[in-house]
């Protein structure tokens, strides 16, 4: 039964039908902005994750890309007038050093000083007893007074004649037969006499004098001993003598290091019984040639030695200082690259590494001396990478913190 409600008539009297309900308009744009937002949010879910999986895609490629460039660190050269010593040996020999042979023949009378005697020039070391030389003497200071005997009555005969060559009463023939006569004894009379001072020099060799200040270092005789003249003689050598108060060391320097051993420059010698003392000389001379089978240069240091606390024949070590080249840089060992076409080093430019050629200096070990090739404000690349080529991208890594503060107090 209908509801008398809803079948009341219309003013007009109709009386309405039963129909699908009609929606409002409000309703109506209510539901489409609700679908027009639906449908944004779905674009918009959409566009996120399109755009999401492309800025993934993006920064992986970056990524990837990124990781193929290798990092590296880098580091300065460091411009450092390093001065080098080198450790040399060396022989001690006496700055004078000489035997003393007997000038004449004898026995050995007597001597005055034994080894490590410290003697002045010109005192007597030996006494020699010659009496073969002393005979011999007697002899030509005869024979010389013989020879002016005859040269005097020759010269008187010569002169008599020539008087009586002006009146004509001896020939011609026999006043040149007295001259030429004067003259062979005058030449007898100079040859004994040159023989009489021969022999006094030799008989004046019977004593041996000191020829310099120097220290006895060998005595090889003794009293009565049969003694022969001269250095080729059976017998050796009557005494050693050496001036030590100035001394000689002599230096093999290699070829290397031959620049440094210039005259007047100073060398630090040290001896192993000594450890704590250092003595200090002066570059005398070189031989100015280089040794071809060792390839060194023999030097002369010359070392004063006033309190004779060296000693001619020790072996001691020579210290030489070498000249520092202020031109040159400093690297690590890890920073070189040993190719075929030659030494190189990575230098960062422009974001890109360059292999430059370098020439070695020094060797210090952990360090070398770059005397050409790069300067102190190049980036060089620490620990290169064998497969490193000239033009590669690389990145620089960032040094750690404190790490400039540090190379520049090691700079300072």
């Amino acid at each position: 039964m209908a509801n008398p409600e809803t079948t009341k008539p219309n003013p007009e009297g109709e009386i309405p039908t039963e129909g699908p309900p009609r929606l409002s308009a409000g309703f109506r744009i209510g539901l489409t902005l609700l679908l027009a937002v639906a449908a944004i949010g779905l674009c918009y879910v959409v566009y996120t994750g399109i755009e999401s999986r492309v800025r993934a895609q993006a920064d992986l490629q970056r990524t990837t890309l990124d990781g193929a460039v290798p990092t590296v660190a880098v580091i300065h050269p460091k411009l450092e007038a390093r001065a080098e010593e080198v450790a040399l040996p060396g022989n001690v020999q006496a700055f004078v050093a000489t035997p003393i042979f007997a000038r004449t023949s004898g026995y050995l009378k007597n001597w005055y000083f034994d080894i490590g005697a410290h003697v002045k020039a010109g005192q007597l070391l030996v006494e020699i007893e010659t009496p073969e030389i002393d005979r011999q003497l007697d002899q030509a200071r005869a024979d010389l007074a013989t020879a002016q005997a005859n040269y005097d009555l020759s010269k008187t005969t010569a002169d008599r004649y020539q008087s009586l060559l002006k009146t004509d009463s001896v020939a011609r023939q026999d006043v040149e037969d007295r001259v030429g006569d004067l003259h062979a004894k005058k030449a007898m009379m100079d040859s004994a006499s040159f023989n009489m001072r021969r022999l006094e020099e030799t008989q004046r060799f019977q004593k041996i004098y000191a020829p310099f200040d120097g220290v006895i270092t060998a005595r090889n005789t003794d009293i009565g001993a049969l003694i022969d003249a001269g250095a080729n003689a059976p017998g050796k050598e009557l005494f050693d003598i050496a001036a030590t108060s100035q001394l000689r060391v002599y230096i093999n320097v290699p070829q290397t290091y031959s620049r440094a051993a210039t005259p007047g420059s100073m060398a630090d010698l040290t001896l192993a019984e000594l450890p704590s003392r250092h003595f200090f000389g002066k570059i005398a001379r070189t031989a100015d040639s280089i040794d071809p089978a060792s390839r060194t240069l023999l030097t002369e240091v010359d070392v004063p030695n006033a309190t004779g606390e060296l000693l001619p024949g020790a072996f001691v070590t020579v210290h030489l200082k070498l000249a520092a080249h202020s031109t040159a840089v400093v690297l690590p060992v890890n920073t070189l690259i040993f190719r075929a076409e030659g030494m190189r080093v990575a230098v960062v430019k422009d974001g890109k590494a360059v292999l430059e050629p370098i020439t070695i200096g020094r060797d210090f070990g952990t360090e070398v001396e770059v005397v050409a090739g790069v300067d102190k404000n190049d980036n060089v690349i620490e620990n290169p990478s064998d497969s490193l080529t000239s033009g590669a991208a690389v990145h620089v890594a960032e040094p750690p913190a404190g790490a400039n503060g540090a190379n520049q107090g090691a700079k300072q």
